[in-house]
């Protein structure tokens, strides 16, 4: 990774562009995001930058994890995350990562969790056709077979009701249509996994289309 920062998903919306185009948009909450800790190849085998983001009561963090923060000369932050970047060393800690990191027009990738729909029939999960609906069918939303006769046993991965969602997914090559530096907000063409208030990440994208 190039540069990334943590957001909030703010919502949905629309905007519209100078030839009267509606482009469906995602509004994020980009940062601001504070550097906490640098680790460095000589010291931890690895470089990478430590950052927090988001607002928590200080009574609520224990003496460690506020010594954590003092030794930053940071406030007390939320969620904390590494950061492998290709260029640690330019960051300094305490320094500040705000939305204006990314600019108009720039393809990005977005780091989320999906909603959870909690335990899933075979239909919704998978995507699998139901039987007849008729009374006599007796075939309805059932898996269906379960393998072959010999084995007597259920082959490995084989698509079976359980728990859907609550994944994390990567959505590329989403373009940033609008940066708001003076709210930290940052207006994505599409869609992002998650629900509203839910915790993204967003950084440079791999696959740019150009």
């Amino acid at each position: 990774m190039k540069k990334a920062i943590l957001g909030k998903k703010v919502g949905m919306t629309q905007i519209f562009t100078d030839d009267g185009k509606a482009l469906p948009v995602t509004v994020i909450e980009a940062g601001p995001c504070f550097v906490v800790q640098k680790k460095t190849v000589e010291k931890d085998g690895y470089g990478a930058i430590q950052v927090g983001f988001g607002e928590k009561r200080e009574k609520l963090f224990n003496k460690p994890a506020k010594g954590h923060f003092n030794k930053a000369g940071v406030r007390p932050l939320r969620v904390l995350r590494e950061l492998r970047l290709e260029d640690c060393d330019s960051y300094q800690i305490g320094q500040e990562l705000k939305a204006d990191l990314f600019n108009t027009g720039e393809k990005v990738d977005v780091v989320g969790t999906s909603k959870g729909k909690g335990f899933a029939g075979a239909i919704k999960r998978h995507g699998f056709h139901r039987g007849p609906m008729a009374h006599g069918s007796k075939y309805h939303r059932r898996p269906g077979s379960l393998g072959a006769k010999g084995p007597a046993r259920v082959y490995k991965g084989r698509k079976l009701p359980g728990h859907l969602g609550a994944a994390r997914i990567t959505v590329q090559n989403l373009e940033v249509v609008k940066v708001d530096s003076d709210r930290n907000l940052l207006a994505l063409k599409g869609a992002v996994p998650g629900p509203r208030g839910g915790l993204v990440m967003i950084k440079n994208s791999v696959k740019a289309v150009k």
